[in-house]
């Protein structure tokens, strides 16, 4: 005679769909996530290497950042020392004009709005801060606002208002770049001869320049075109240096993302999951539900009754 237990069937039963729907559960998060698990633990043993792999991705990432960020206040940097540099061109200009017409008519308001674009320049702000104002990025550099106050002051040095700790930024294990610069550095040449010519201008029996030049005045002009021939190509060389530290920045931050990329595709390789394979999963395992699901419809039918009829 043929034993009937109709219990164990259902508890059998009920255990594959369980299992059917754990599957499907497993598949259907790696089909919505694209990942082979979305916590480390679901990785087991691989769990050591993508957190090695992914903190190296953080640190590469935080110098990429750092590069980005020191790339842009050095072409805010660049064109602000090219403005001083054009001013300075701008009041050689403005002497050679002079001295070629024997005439200083217009020669001090010259000066005058070049000193403003060089202020301008020493003055530049980035992202809320005083380029040149070295760690003191809340107060402006260069205090003074015209020739008058130029003259007026004890020194040139006090009218800088920059401290002495110039902008140093960590942009690879190992490579730390001075890429700032001061406004005392950059405009203390230049402004001590303006200095000298708004003096020059004011003291009587030397000025004014303002009409017929005399030869007093014409030696005196000829000798700050030198002058300013030489503050012009100080500001150059830094201009120069500038755009040496953005070519080294931009090789670095490339080889950084070039190292972040191969790092993305081994985490990639071990994380992201295999759609086709996960969706065939699904498939399966959904298709095992409705099969276990049918077996336990059909273990209603199942009863003694029907062996004692």
């Amino acid at each position: 005679m043929t034993r009937v237990a109709t219990y164990g069937n259902y508890q059998s039963a009920l255990l594959n769909l369980m299992n059917t729907q754990i599957r499907s559960a497993e598949a259907q998060e790696r089909v919505s996530t694209q990942k082979n698990a979305t916590d480390l633990t679901g990785f087991g043993r691989q769990s050591e290497t993508l957190t090695a792999l992914k903190g190296a991705q953080s640190r590469i990432q935080g110098f990429i950042d750092t590069a980005d960020a020191v790339s842009s206040r050095l072409i805010i940097q660049d064109l602000a020392m090219t403005r001083i540099s054009d001013s300075i061109t701008g009041l050689r200009e403005a002497i050679g004009n002079a001295l070629s017409t024997d005439f200083a008519g217009s020669l001090m308001l010259d000066l005058d709005g070049n000193f403003q674009a060089i202020r301008g320049g020493l003055n530049m702000r980035h992202q809320g801060g005083y380029l040149f104002a070295g760690a003191s990025t809340t107060s402006a550099p260069v205090s003074v606002t015209n020739l008058s106050e130029l003259a007026a002051a004890p020194s040139v040095a006090s009218v800088f208002q920059n401290d002495t700790l110039k902008t140093a930024s960590r942009v690879a294990d190992g490579t730390t770049l001075e890429t700032g610069f001061l406004a005392d550095d950059l405009g203390t040449e230049v402004l001590t001869i303006l200095r000298d010519m708004q003096t020059f201008h004011a003291t009587a029996g030397q000025g004014p320049l303002t009409g017929k030049l005399s030869e007093p005045q014409k030696t005196f002009l000829i000798a700050q075109l030198s002058r300013l021939e030489m503050a012009g190509t100080a500001v150059i060389d830094k201009v120069a240096k500038t755009g040496s530290l953005a070519e080294q920045v931009e090789s670095i931050s490339l080889g950084h993302t070039a190292q972040k990329n191969a790092l993305d595709e081994l985490v990639a390789n071990r994380t992201d999951a295999d759609m086709a394979k996960a969706v065939t999963d699904l498939q399966l395992s959904q298709i095992a539900i409705q099969a276990s699901a049918q077996v336990i419809s059909q273990l209603r039918d199942v009863s003694l009754l029907n062996y004692l009829r």
